[in-house]
C-alpha cells in the first residue's frame, strides 16, 4: 500500500522531491506546501515541471498538509537562513505524529554535541508526543560523510582518517540565497559571509561528521575551520548574476574533526566559479564537479564519486543525488523508531527498483 506523503517546500530541491513523489508507486502524493504566495493553487504537477496534472494543488500553511493526514512530510523549505522556523515545521509535523524526511535543517543530520541541546529539545519533545521520527540527510552535509565512508570503512581492519570532499563549479547554480548571502561570492573580500562567521561551518558540517564519529566508535573532542578565498581577476557573469572583478570567485574551506588530539574527520569543500581560478586547489573527476572520500588506513581508499543528470549538469545532479536519498529513506523513516535518526539508525534502503529507460 502506498504511503501518503506531502511536501513542504518547492524550491531546488523541493522540485525535483516532487517529481518522484508524483511518479514513483511506492508514494500516495496528498498535498504540497509553499511560501510564495504565486505558487499557492498552483497543480503539482506544474511545479515539478511535468506534464502531469495530479489534482493536488499547493497550499500556503502546514495545517493545511496535516489536513491531509500524511505518513510522512518531506521537508525541503530552506533551513540555511532559518534554522528556528524550520525546527518550528517539523516539530509541528513531528507531534501531529506525521513522520519527516528532510533537506534541512542540517544540524538534525545529528543534532548532538554541535549546539546546545535547547536549540532541538523541542523537535525531540515533539517527536516523542507525536510517535514519530525525523531523518535529515543530502549529498554533503549527506551521504558523502556518511553512508559512502561507513561502506570503505567496513571493508577495513584499521581506519586512521576519513577526508570527504566536494569539488564543484557552482557559476550554475542558482540559489542565489546560498551563493551571494550564505557563501559570499560576489561580496568583497572584507566582508565575511554567513558561512565564514567563526564556528559557522562546523555548526552546518558539525553534525554530519558526528554522525560519522559515532557510526565508527570514536567521539569528536572539537572542531577547527580553515578558508581561503579568491577573488575574480575581471567581472563577469554566472547563473545568479554578476560577479565583480575583485569580489569572491573561489572558495576553499577545511572543518577538521580532532580525536585525541588526531585530526580524524575533514571535510574540505573547493567551490569556483571558473575552471581557471586557483588550478592548484584540487580538481575534480570529472567536468564541472564529482565528490571524493578518502581513508587512511589497511586498506586506504580514494573513492570519485560523480554524479550526472539526463536532465541538468553536474550541480542539478548533485541535488538530485541528496534528494533521492531523502525521498528513498520514507518507508524506512515510517517504520523507524520515534526521535531523530540516523544513517547509522537506519537499515540499508534502496530506490524503487530497476525500470527500463524512459
Amino acid at each position: 500500500m502506498a504511503l501518503r506523503v506531502v511536501l513542504a517546500g518547492t524550491g531546488n530541491a523541493g522540485r525535483i522531491a516532487l517529481t518522484q513523489l508524483i511518479t514513483d508507486p511506492r508514494f500516495d502524493l496528498v498535498g504540497v506546501g509553499v511560501s510564495t504566495p504565486d505558487k499557492v493553487g498552483r497543480d503539482a504537477g506544474e511545479l515539478a515541471g511535468l506534464d502531469d496534472v495530479t489534482g493536488i494543488t499547493a497550499v500556503g500553511d502546514i495545517d493545511a498538509l496535516l489536513a491531509t493526514r500524511p505518513d510522512c512530510a518531506v521537508y525541503c523549505a530552506m533551513g540555511d537562513t532559518r534554522l528556528t522556523e524550520a525546527m518550528d515545521d517539523i516539530a509541528r509535523f513531528l507531534e501531529a505524529g506525521v513522520n519527516v524526511a528532510g533537506t534541512a535543517p542540517g544540524l538534525l543530520m545529528h543534532p548532538w554535541g554541535t549546539l546546545p541541546d535547547k536549540l532541538f529539545a523541542k523537535v525531540e519533545t515533539a517527536a516523542a508526543a507525536g510517535a514519530a521520527s525525523v531523518f535529515v540527510n543530502g549529498v554533503d552535509p549527506g551521504f558523502v560523510n556518511d553512508l559512502i565512508p561507513f561502506a570503505l570503512a567496513s571493508t577495513c581492519q584499521r581506519v586512521e582518517k576519513v577526508r570527504c570532499l566536494e569539488i564543484a563549479d557552482y557559476a550554475t547554480y542558482d540559489g542565489s540565497t546560498v551563493m551571494f548571502d550564505v557563501m559570499g561570492f560576489g561580496k568583497p573580500l572584507d566582508e565575511t559571509p554567513m558561512l565564514l562567521q567563526p564556528g559557522v561551518l562546523g555548526i552546518a558540517w558539525g553534525p554530519g561528521m558526528r554522525a560519522l564519529a559515532a557510526g565508527l566508535g570514536v567521539r569528536i573532542d572539537e572542531i577547527t575551520e580553515t578558508y581561503e578565498r579568491e577573488p575574480a581577476p575581471e567581472s563577469f557573469e554566472i547563473a545568479v548574476g554578476r560577479v565583480p572583478a575583485g569580489s569572491q570567485a573561489a572558495l576553499r574551506f577545511e572543518i577538521t574533526g580532532w580525536v585525541a588530539g588526531h585530526p580524524a574527520i575533514v571535510v574540505e569543500h573547493i567551490t569556483r566559479l571558473r575552471d581557471d581560478l586557483r588550478p592548484d586547489w584540487a580538481r575534480p573527476a570529472q567536468g564541472g564537479g564529482s565528490y571524493r572520500v578518502e581513508i587512511t588506513g589497511e586498506p586506504s581508499y580514494a573513492v570519485d564519486i560523480c554524479p550526472t543528470s539526463r536532465r541538468g549538469d553536474h550541480n542539478y545532479a548533485a541535488i538530485l543525488a541528496g534528494v533521492g536519498r531523502v525521498v528513498n529513506a520514507i518507508p524506512a523513516v515510517v517504520a523507524a523508531e520515534p526521535g531523530i535518526r540516523t544513517t547509522a539508525d537506519l537499515p540499508m534502503y534502496s530506490g524503487p527498483g530497476i525500470t527500463a529507460p524512459a
